[in-house]
Formats: structure tokens, C-alpha cells, sequence
């Protein structure tokens, strides 16, 4: 072999050999950096698997904090977004500390931003799904919430506001339907197919009617609490109960928006739509059925003279005001009216908000539509979902409650003669 050949030989087992060692070099690296990423692997999870959870985004940063991304709700053919609504589970060993950043609150509301959190706004708390405690969060520059615990077990729910999930109705109609004094009728279906139901508590050949909506916005679970509590009461069937109804019978659509319920939505439903909004024309049995079916109900009240004499639509705010209709035409009536609605509902309950003011309107809500198109006083109720000046707390499932126990005395008070 001459010294050229030898050469090339040399240097083809050279770069062989070192083309091996350096994949060699990189296999083992590769191997110690997996081995060291699942050193650092984090012990938490943030589950959103289960009935009611919120969609969102979320990561471990380099602080160890999670960072959770709600995703927004969106109004159909409209900038409009909104996020209010948040539900999930962290697992992770117990006495891990544990912080977690919400983010995307920036709402917009008609073209303008606005936001569900404020530095008052709490958050609640369930180890075990079950037993709810409200605890304050911390408001971070960027319209951000913070919140930290330590873990005292495997397992800590967080939401907004205390959760009321599709089961949970399907369990209080169950109940419910045991006592004489109560009929369950679907009315229709929702974008997605899921029954409406309405409840008729007492007689419908009483006097007066008064029919209640809640949960016409995913979120706001405080209705629902309302309605089991005035459920509740009037069933007991005692003799205050058999009093109050002889003046009334009550008719409740417990959950318009089922879908966005199941979805852990906050305001919309399936197909974007506002069902406390529009109100001032007839529903479209396609995008917003929940509205369409319960239109097509008032309807047949109407023509079998069983018109409703009041309305209210159950909602939840920051604000927790009674917000009154102020169509066009004389109203006078009905003011006065919702004068005495607010006065027996700072007598009877804990309310103590108020009402909105003279220079307040709220076109194409239930409140005004109700009175616009079908001739029924009617209002919308807001629960304040941060703090309840009545009881000086962030309210909770049971305080909702015993507003719906304390209802019948103000709507038996209501009717009376002037």
C-alpha cells in the first residue's frame, strides 16, 4: 500500500470512529437530560376532565407556578368575549405549596373592555367536592388572579362561584317530584339537545302567578341555589307555605342554559347567543331555542289566561341590584310596583343592594321584553357573587338557599292589596 492509500484509509476509520463516539456522545446526552427532566418533572396537575370544568389552557413556569389560560366565550357575529366562569382541580402531594395565576379576563362588553375580577373578587374552595369556603384571591397587575394554598390532601376544587351542575338539578327534580305540589314539564330542548324543563310549584287555579328564570349565563350558579331554596319552602307543605299558596302559584325555568353549563362556559350558549338579550324580538328556533321554547310556553299561558303577574330573571354580578324595566310608554304602575318588590325584599331577606336608578336602561333583557312584548312586570335580579353587604360575606350556596326560603313571604306580601 502506497502512502496515499494508507492515508485515505486512515482518515476514513478516523472520521468512523469519531462520527460513532460523537452520536455515542449525543445518545448519552440526550439520555441524562431525560433522565434529569424527569427529576424536575412537576408534581402538580390541573384536571379539567369532569362536569362543569372550565376550558383552559395552563403550564408549570420556571417558578414552579401554574399559569392557567382561561378561554374565552364568544357572542356570536360580535366582538364581545367574556370570562367569568372557573372550575378545575389540582392534584398534587399533600403539603405541596401551591400557586396558581388566572389570566384572560379581558372581557369585551358592546366594543368596550371590562372584566369580570376585581380586587375584591373571592374564590372558593372544596377538598372534597362537597363542603365549599370562600377565601379571598389577590388581583395582580395585567388583570390577573392569584391564588395560594397549601395542599392538605390529593385533591382541591377552585371556582368562582360556588359550583351547581347539571346532576344537581337532575337530582333536585328527582326529589322534588315526590311532593303533590309540584309538576315537572318539559317545555323543549336546547341547541345541543338537552331538556327544559319548568316547575309549577302549588296551584294553578291561584290568584296570582309569578314565574322565575335562572341560569341564563353558564356561570351564574347563584340562581340555581335561589330557586332550591324558594323550592324548598314552599313544598314543606306547614301552614305558612299553605298560606302563601292560595295567593300564588310559582313556574321556574331552573336552567336555560344548560349546554354552556355542561361546557363550563361562562355566558353564551352552544351557538354564541345572549339569552338575556334580544328580548325585543322573537327568538330564532334555531340559534337560540332555550329562548324560542320558552317564548312559545308564555304563549300558551297567555291564551289559556294564565298570564304571569310577575317575572323575575335570576342572574349573578358584582353589583346585586334589582335591575328595572323602563320601556317606553306609562310605566307608573309598574314602578310603584317594583318600589313594594324592593321594599319587602329589604324586609324579608338580606338584601340590601338596592335598585337601579331612574337613568338605567337595559334594552332587549327578559325584564323588558317581558313587558314590551307580553304585558308581564318583570325585572332582573342580580345576586352579588363577591360579597353580600346583608350578611358582610362572600356568599355561598347556603346563603342563596336562604334567600330562596325567605322569597315566599316577599312574594305573599307582594300581592296583597294595596
Amino acid at each position: 500500500m502506497n502512502s496515499n492509500a494508507f492515508l485515505r484509509t486512515f482518515l476514513v476509520l478516523f472520521i468512523s470512529i469519531n462520527f460513532g463516539y460523537s452520536k455515542a456522545v449525543k445518545a448519552c446526552t440526550a439520555e441524562q437530560n431525560l433522565k434529569t427532566d424527569s427529576l424536575v418533572a412537576p408534581k402538580v396537575f390541573v384536571n379539567t376532565g369532569f362536569e362543569n370544568a372550565s376550558p383552559m389552557n395552563w403550564e408549570i413556569d420556571s417558578a414552579g407556578r401554574i399559569i392557567a389560560s382561561l378561554v374565552y366565550d364568544h357572542e356570536r357575529f360580535s366582538q364581545n368575549r367574556a370570562n367569568g366562569h372557573w372550575h378545575f382541580k389540582v392534584e398534587a402531594p399533600a403539603g405541596t405549596d401551591v400557586t396558581i395565576i388566572l389570566q384572560n379576563f379581558d372581557n369585551i362588553w358592546n366594543n368596550t373592555h371590562a372584566s369580570q375580577v376585581s380586587k375584591h373578587t373571592p374564590y372558593v374552595i372544596s377538598f372534597d367536592n362537597k363542603t365549599w369556603e370562600s377565601r379571598p384571591a389577590e388581583l395582580l397587575p395585567g388583570n390577573r388572579l392569584q391564588i395560594r394554598l397549601k395542599m392538605t390532601g390529593p385533591n382541591a376544587y377552585f371556582a368562582g362561584v360556588e359550583p351547581y351542575r347539571i346532576s344537581d338539578l337532575a337530582k333536585f327534580l328527582t326529589d322534588i317530584k315526590t311532593s303533590k305540589l309540584v309538576a315537572v314539564t318539559q317545555i323543549g330542548k336546547t341547541s345541543e339537545g338537552r331538556s327544559l324543563e319548568i316547575i309549577r310549584i302549588g296551584n294553578e287555579k291561584a290568584p296570582k302567578r309569578i314565574f322565575l328564570r335562572a341560569r341564563a349565563h353558564a356561570f351564574e350558579s347563584g340562581g340555581n341555589w335561589t330557586v332550591e331554596g324558594l323550592v324548598q319552602r314552599l313544598i314543606q307543605n306547614d301552614e305558612q307555605s299553605k298560606t302563601w299558596l292560595k295567593r300564588y302559584c310559582v313556574y321556574i325555568l331552573p336552567m336555560a342554559n344548560k349546554d354552556g353549563v355542561a361546557r363550563g362556559k361562562t355566558r353564551f350558549n352552544s351557538n354564541g347567543y345572549d339569552l338575556n338579550r334580544k328580548w325585543d324580538k322573537e327568538a330564532d328556533s334555531l340559534i337560540a331555542p332555550e329562548n324560542y321554547y320558552l317564548e312559545k310556553w308564555m304563549r300558551r299561558m297567555i291564551a289559556e289566561n294564565r298570564k304571569p303577574d310577575l317575572g323575575l330573571d335570576l342572574h349573578n354580578d358584582a353589583g346585586g341590584n334589582l335591575h328595572i324595566s323602563r320601556p317606553d310608554g306609562d310605566i307608573r304602575a309598574y314602578l310603584a310596583n317594583m318600589e313594594k318588590l324592593e321594599m319587602l325584599l329589604r324586609k324579608h331577606t338580606w338584601f340590601t343592594e338596592g335598585s337601579t336608578r331612574p337613568g338605567f336602561r337595559n334594552p332587549g333583557t327578559l325584564g323588558e321584553g317581558f313587558m314590551e312584548r307580553f304585558g308581564i312586570e318583570a325585572a332582573v335580579y342580580e345576586l352579588n357573587y363577591e360579597w353580600v353587604e346583608g350578611l358582610k360575606k362572600a356568599p355561598l350556596a347556603a346563603d342563596w338557599i336562604s334567600l330562596g326560603g325567605m322569597l315566599p313571604k316577599v312574594f305573599y306580601d307582594y300581592f296583597e292589596n294595596p
